[in-house]
Order: C-alpha cells, then structure tokens, then sequence
C-alpha cells in the first residue's frame, strides 16, 4: 500500500545523503558533482528519464533510484514511477494533466536532478574532498593480525619527526587550497604511543585554527590496550575511534592473536564497552576472509544489536601475509556469505546509512572517479616521517616530511601505485556501477592482473552486491520515512 497517503506522487530521500562515517575509509576519494545551467520548472522545456538510470525494486509500490549524476539516491512511491516512466522519451510538461501535486512533483524531480531538461547543459566534474595524512604513529603491535601487511620493527615515531609531519601537512593543505584536513593515526597499534598523539593532534588543532582548516582525527586501534583515561583524553581533544573486530570469539581470535597466541577477542570487547560507558561510540572495522566469513552475520548482528558504526573489507594479500593459510576465498563463497550477512543487516536496518560501509572499497554514498584518494589527496608518513603514497606500501616512500610540498611529490610519482580514474579501467566503461565502485582498489588489480587500469579482481562479487546495498538503502529510508530525522519527504 502507498503508506505516502493519498496516492499523491512522493519523493524520499536520506535527511543527511551524503554522511557517512568518516573514521572508515583509508583515503577520502574526491567525489563527483553535477553542474548544470538550471534547475527550475519551465512547462515548455522537454524534460527526460535518462537512460542510465538505476533502478531496484523494493516491493509492489517502491522503488529506489540511482544514478552519477545524482548525489544521492531517491525512493519513490509506485504513483511517482507512473509519473516518471512517461518520461522515457523526452516529453513537455504540456504533455500532462498538472494538477497542484503533480506539478510539485515534478518540481522536486527537476531540482533533485531525477528530471533532466534536454535545454540545460550538464557536466560531470571531480571535487576534492579532504587532505587525508595517515601517520604511522610506531611500528610496535601487542597483535599478530594473520593478514597484516607491517614486518613490526619495534620502532616509535619521535616527537621531533610527528612535528615535522604536521608541519608538512598543513603546508601542502595551504599550497594547495584545502579547507579540511584528516589525520588517521595508526600503526602498528598506536595506542602504545598514545602521549605522542595527544602531542601530535594538539599540534595540528592550532595549525587548524591560524589557518582556518577543519580537523578531523581518529586512532585506528586493535583495541586491546584502551583504558577510561584514554576514551576521556579523546573525547577531550575531539579525536574519534576506530576499533577493528573481525568476529566473535573464536573467529576473531584466528585473524587477531595476541604476539603469544592467545585471542584478542575478550579484550577488544572490553575495549569496545569501555569507549561507549564513557561517551565515545566506536568505528568498527570488520576485515572478512576465508576465515571469517562464516561467522560474519553473527558478528553484524552483535554489531546492529549494540548500533554501532562498522565497515566491511576484503582480506587482500600482502607478502607478509601469505604464510597464512587458506585466507583467499572464491567468489561464490564470498558472494553468500555477504548475502547472509546483508540478511541480518535487512532484519535490523539501523537509523544510520550503510551506504559507505557494505562493500569492501566501494562506497555507494557518493558517486565519484577513484576508489580513494591515492595518489591525489592521501599521505602515507611511516614511523621515521618518510612519506608514501599507500599504507599498503609504506615503505615505498617518495618524500619525506622535511620537503616543502609533499603532496605535490605524491601527485607527480609515475613510478608507484598508479590510481586511475574509472573511464581509464578496462573492462568498467560501460559498467553501470563505475561510478560507485570505480575498478576497486588499484593495488589488488596490479598484484592480480599486473596492470592498474584494469576492473578489479572482484568484479563478478561486486556486481551481485551492488543492488543488494542499493536495495537496503532503500528499505531503510522506508522503515524511517515517518522519522524527520532520517529522511525528507519531498
């Protein structure tokens, strides 16, 4: 039944489209915006549907839309598609019967971007987002992670070299015209240095201020060493948390043992209570492999039960960790369990969007060129102010933090890491999702295909789950669409 009342065509969108939570992804990518010569209703222009359109359906009298040159999805009710499809060919507005809530309707269409005038130019540019620093605050970890990527060489970052790290930072955001910058302090865990953070982020609050620059900062931990006195000098110094959690009980102790063996998995839960009891809600990042898979729709369920922020990546190999056996998995066994995962997601849909969060790197919040920001936008500073262009190849460095722009260094490297734009990957021209998963991440592509302007390795699994994703964004914006503070009503 069309719960929008009256039969009257309706429009549903996300209150907040385009927020996501920022503490998951590695390196912001610059997203796509739509520039067109105007949005206001003329009754003798013709306007269209185009073609590219995206469209799931979510039950008898729904359907959710998606396409790039919308910065957000929409829902509409089964009388607004009736409406939309006598818009296949371009047609006036002259061609129908407008009463008044048709008419709104279609008002809304036209400036939500649903509706294209075939008078009105339109482009497609890149937009920066932030200036992303990941700063490799030590090298020493209290875990052996099967999958991580780091040789733990017992090292920290000294004061003297975090300084000139933020130094560095703040004179390529200003070189460069930034108004936003990210720092995600990692390791190793970082918690192990964690004075030096404070020092550090300090440091970087006054550069923000002189400079009119926004700040925002997480720690990405395991979790394992975090006290009350901690979680209080974060939520002092406006600094977010990131805790990985790859399962529950067993499962997460076989990806994340302690240097001894022992599981990690009791003391990441305590550390996960601890930041909540003390007013500080968690990022979780939840790392899926042949190993974890199974027990995945448990660990979202945990998760959605405690409503806390997560984001769901795929085990990549790394030389390092390739001595770990059975990791990798097939497609098929991927694709169901994701699916049984997205089941557990679809029976507790949360207030939050998911948008950014259910496909490995892909994000579906935002359509945009490149899977992150490597090599545009993204500064990789290990333990000794070396700067590289992924974290993935931290020690592949370009500059280092005494040079006057490093970002400058990152952007002119032919030699690393190559992060082509989506139109330049063979095999995603024609993808209707290129948009969104832009050829996954460039690095897995190279390790698989020897090439970075190639589609991802896991092309045929993302296929699959992108209209699963779309459809849950959609379901969602219907279990809330009476809430004002989840969705708008057009």
């Amino acid at each position: 039944m069309d719960t929008f009342g009256n039969g009257n065509p309706r429009i549903i969108i996300a209150k907040k489209p385009v927020a996501v939570t920022t503490g998951q992804c590695d390196a912001c990518p610059s997203t796509l915006s739509l520039s067109m010569g105007g949005d206001s209703l003329n009754v003798a222009a013709e306007y269209f549907l185009p073609q590219h359109s995206i469209l799931i359906n979510l039950d008898n009298d729904f359907r959710i839309i998606c396409r790039e040159d919308m910065p957000y999805p929409v829902v509409l009710n089964e009388s607004g598609w009736g409406i939309f499809s006598q818009f296949r060919i371009p047609r006036t507005l002259n061609d129908l019967v407008l009463d008044s809530a048709v008419k709104d309707f279609l008002a809304q269409s036209v400036s939500t971007g649903l509706l294209h005038s075939t008078d009105i130019s339109m482009h497609l540019k890149e937009q920066a987002g932030p200036l992303v620093a990941w700063i490799h605050i030590t090298d020493k970890c209290n875990l052996r992670c099967a999958y991580c990527y780091l040789p733990h060489m017992r090292e920290d970052m000294s004061f003297e070299t975090g300084k000139a790290v933020i130094e560095s930072i703040f004179r390529s955001a200003v070189l460069h015209g930034y108004r936003e910058i990210k720092l995600k302090y990692a390791g190793g865990e970082p918690l192990l240095n964690f004075p030096l953070i404070l020092e550090l982020n300090g440091l970087a609050a006054s550069f923000a201020r002189q400079n009119g620059i926004s700040l925002d900062s997480v720690i990405l931990s395991n979790g394992t060493l975090l006290t009350p006195d901690m979680v209080n000098a974060m939520r002092h110094a406006g600094i977010r948390l990131m805790i990985s959690l790859d399962g529950l009980g067993i499962v997460h102790d076989a990806h994340r043992p302690y240097v001894s063996g022992c599981g990690s998995f009791e003391d990441v839960s305590r550390a996960i209570s601890i930041a909540l009891d003390y007013g500080l809600v968690p990022d979780i990042s939840i790392t899926i492999s042949n190993q974890t898979i199974a027990g995945l729709s448990d660990l979202l369920g945990w998760v959605l039960e405690w409503d806390l922020p997560f984001s769901l990546n795929f085990y990549r190999d790394n030389p390092l960790s390739l001595s770990s056996d059975n990791l990798g998995m097939e497609d098929e066994q991927m694709i169901n369990g994701m699916l049984a995962a997205y089941k557990v997601i679809e029976d507790n849909l949360p207030r939050r969007s998911l948008f950014a969060s259910l496909i490995d790197r892909a994000n579906l919040a935002e359509p945009h060129l490149r899977t992150c920001g490597v090599g545009q936008n993204y500064l990789v500073f290990d333990q000794n102010g070396q700067v590289a262009k992924c974290q993935m190849q931290i020690h592949k460095t370009v500059a280092d933090s005494h040079t006057i722009d490093p970002l400058a260094d990152i952007r002119a490297d032919q030699i690393g890491i190559q992060n082509l734009p989506v139109g330049e990957k063979e095999g995603c021209k024609i993808c209707e999702w290129k948009y969104w998963c832009t050829g996954g991440c460039a690095l897995e592509a190279h390790r698989v295909w020897g090439r970075y302007d190639v589609k991802s390795p896991n092309c045929n699994i993302y296929k699959v789950l992108f209209p699963e994703a779309l459809r849950l964004e959609g379901l969602r914006l219907l279990k809330y669409q009476d809430d004002p503070e989840v969705v708008m009503k057009l």
